[in-house]
């Protein structure tokens, strides 16, 4: 009976409407597609007439839930709750990205001008010959070079400048070229060359070259050709008649060329004399000439295209010549004409910074320029004109506003003192710094190929307190190599007739070998000899020992470095001159929107002592010796009522400050800024308006 009564139950719910559940039922499917809408509809009624309201609870609410579909998600999606809080999310989004991107904006608009590379760092000037020989002929090359970079990294120097090595006779030690496309084999190779690029720009460095556009050697094929009377080359060089008298030849005027008698020459081929600035076997070429003027340009952009990142342009005062020839007036015009033969004895107003020469400087900016266009690969433009005594001459290489020429004129202000005093220094250092136009970039050298090394030419004792100077002021230092271990010029007498066959006023004494080491020859070349001989004090005065000596003068150039590469107010802040007398000059460098400030109290003559706040309002009280040329008074504090300093003593003193030197009054005119800058210190960033 119970068996017929679960038999009649199915019979049952579905005479009530209600539906077989077959769910359980082995091998049945129920198949959701074909369930129609008039079952569902059953369904519902079925379960309404079954349900009894007074049995069962509230219907309850529903949540939303992971996984719900759609028609549910759009339920919950409309209601005020949800809706409200996704558009406050949606806005605020917006409003971020909006605040994100003004905020870029600003910054970049804020920003100062990034350093170029020829900026941020110090120029390490090379002199190929003197570097280190690679194959033992005693002559340095290019692969010497290469070989050396590590030492160049060594002193975090980032841009190296390697003086002429054109295929050239050497006379004038090769600044004279045969061919500007080719490399001289005593240097090596072009592929010695590509070679070197390689390696410096791998190890991240530039590279920038000499380049005399002047003139060339009397050997090249363009000056072969010219007193042949061939062609477009004809006219690539200044050429006039010479009137012949008693079985000499008479000039056309009296020019005089840099190394002292006339500046014509007498050629047997043409039968006209050629003018030349220097030596003889250095012909000037007509700059007058378009086709000249092009030539050059090829010049530059070949070496640009094999991966020179700039130039040095040298003797451009001497590319035109007043083309009237008249003679030049004398210094004493009292002395007879005819025994004129030094340069010095001339007023060169016809043969030097002739109109239209600085057009020609500028299109050798246009063409650097055509190859600046990549981005991070700005191409440098120096020039090297040592004008002296005509400072606003020098000023002119910088260009205007509004056409630049070079990026800098190379300074040798430093160089040429006639004496070593503390007065001596500023005057130089002010000298270019107020004449320098507004928003030019300065630069200073301490050495040069052309110039007695400061050991031979202040005395050793001054070396490191020079380094401190070079590496302390605003702008791009220069390092002629060897500087930074303080060589010497070795001694006239030991320069023999062999090693000069250039004209007189070329000096070998500071050309001489760089000392690596102790070993034989210095560790310049393994061969039995050098193309001039190595300084005596080399086994004391080396790369090598100084490595190993925490108070040598290439540990402090080092130190030097790191403190400029460190520190915000050494690298891009104000210089204001604080004092200057016979024995020191002192002078601070300091950041807007920093409280550090760095003061450097640099001794060129006797013992002082100096108080710094009887100059100084509101100086602290004491100062922290941040580095010093004596290692052993690092880290000390000093008073800045009683600064005492030793004979070539230099100190750099920290101390801080809330209100900086170049904003007080007292000092106004003592105080310049190249690349203004400020500081952020809530934001650590630099921004202009201060």
């Amino acid at each position: 009976m119970v068996e017929e009564e679960a038999k009649s139950l199915p019979m049952e719910l579905s005479e009530k409407g209600g539906v077989e559940n077959n769910g359980f039922v082995q091998n049945e499917a129920f198949d959701d597609r074909e369930t129609d809408a008039s079952s569902q509809e059953g369904i519902a009624k079925a379960c309404a007439v079954d349900v009894d309201p007074s049995v069962g609870e509230e219907e309850p609410v529903l949540q939303p839930y992971a996984g719900m579909p759609k028609e549910v998600l759009l339920q919950f999606s409309s209601q005020a709750r949800y809706r409200v809080t996704r558009e406050i999310l949606f806005w605020l989004i917006i409003a971020a990205a909006v605040a994100l991107v003004c905020a870029t904006i600003a910054i970049i608009a804020l920003s100062p001008k990034c350093l170029h590379w020829w900026q941020a760092s110090p120029i390490y000037q090379i002199y190929p010959r003197s570097f280190k020989d690679s194959n033992m002929d005693g002559n340095g090359d290019l692969k010497g070079i290469q070989e050396k970079l590590d030492h160049i990294t060594y002193l975090n120097i980032k841009t190296v400048w390697i003086t002429s090595f054109f295929k050239s006779p050497l006379k004038d030690l090769g600044y004279g070229a045969e061919d500007f496309y080719d490399i001289d084999p005593i240097f090596g190779s072009m592929r010695d060359f590509e070679s070197l690029i390689a390696a410096i720009h791998d190890r991240g460095l530039k590279v920038i070259m000499d380049l005399i556009p002047n003139h060339t050697s009397d050997k090249h094929r363009w000056f072969q050709l010219s007193r042949n009377r061939t062609g477009k080359y004809t006219d690539y060089y200044i050429w006039q008649d010479c009137r012949q008298a008693a079985g000499s030849v008479i000039p056309p005027n009296n020019w005089v060329s840099v190394f002292g008698n006339s500046s014509w020459q007498f050629d047997d081929v043409r039968k006209q004399c050629y003018f030349h600035q220097f030596g003889k076997e250095q012909p000037d070429l007509n700059f007058r000439s378009l086709a000249v003027q092009q030539e050059i340009r090829d010049i530059m952009k070949f070496w640009l295209n094999k991966g020179i990142d700039g130039f040095s342009f040298s003797s451009l005062k001497f590319l035109l010549e007043a083309t009237h020839l008249r003679d030049e007036p004398q210094v004493n015009k009292s002395q007879n004409g005819v025994i004129i033969t030094a340069y010095s004895q001339l007023y060169h107003d016809y043969t030097t910074t002739q109109v239209g020469m600085h057009d020609i400087v500028r299109s050798f900016r246009q063409t650097m320029n055509e190859f600046s266009r990549e981005p991070g690969r700005y191409r440098f433009m120096g020039s090297g004109d040592d004008e002296k005594e005509d400072i606003e001459a020098t000023m002119m290489y910088y260009g205007t506003t509004f056409i630049q020429e070079a990026d800098f004129p190379f300074n040798f202000n430093l160089i040429n003192m006639k004496n070593l005093s503390g007065n001596s220094i500023f005057e130089a250092v002010n000298l270019w710094m107020k004449n320098m136009p507004v928003g030019k970039w300065p630069n200073w050298a301490v050495g040069s190929p052309n110039a007695a090394r400061i050991s031979s030419r202040i005395g050793k004792e001054y070396v490191n307190v020079m380094n401190m100077l070079l590496l302390t002021l605003p702008g791009t230092p220069v390092t002629y190599y060897g500087e930074e271990i303080g060589m010497e010029n070795i001694a006239s007498e030991n320069v023999s007739e062999e090693h000069v066959n250039s004209d007189p006023v070329v000096t070998l004494p500071e050309k001489s070998p760089m000392q690596w080491d102790g070993k034989v020859n210095a560790g310049f070349t393994e061969g039995n000899s050098s193309w001039l001989p190595v300084n005596s004090n080399y086994q004391s005065v080396n790369v090598e020992v100084q490595m190993t000596q925490s108070n040598s003068t290439l540990n402090l150039y080092r130190e030097l470095m790191l403190l400029r590469n460190s520190e915000l107010p050494i690298n891009r802040g104000w210089m204001c001159y604080i004092w200057n007398d016979s024995n020191v000059f002192v002078y601070v460098r300091e950041l807007d929107g920093l409280d550090r400030v760095f003061m450097m109290v640099l001794n060129f003559g006797q013992e002082s002592t100096i108080d710094l706040r009887a100059i100084v309002p509101n100086l602290p009280s004491e100062a922290v010796v941040r580095l010093s040329t004596n290692f052993s008074n690092a880290g000390k504090a000093v008073s800045t009522k009683l600064i005492k300093t030793e004979v070539g003593e230099g100190l750099v003193l920290e101390y801080k400050t809330t209100k900086p030197i170049h904003t007080m009054e007292a000092f106004e005119g003592k105080c310049f800024v190249a690349e203004k800058a400020c500081y952020s210190m809530a934001l650590n960033l630099l921004y202009m308006n201060c």
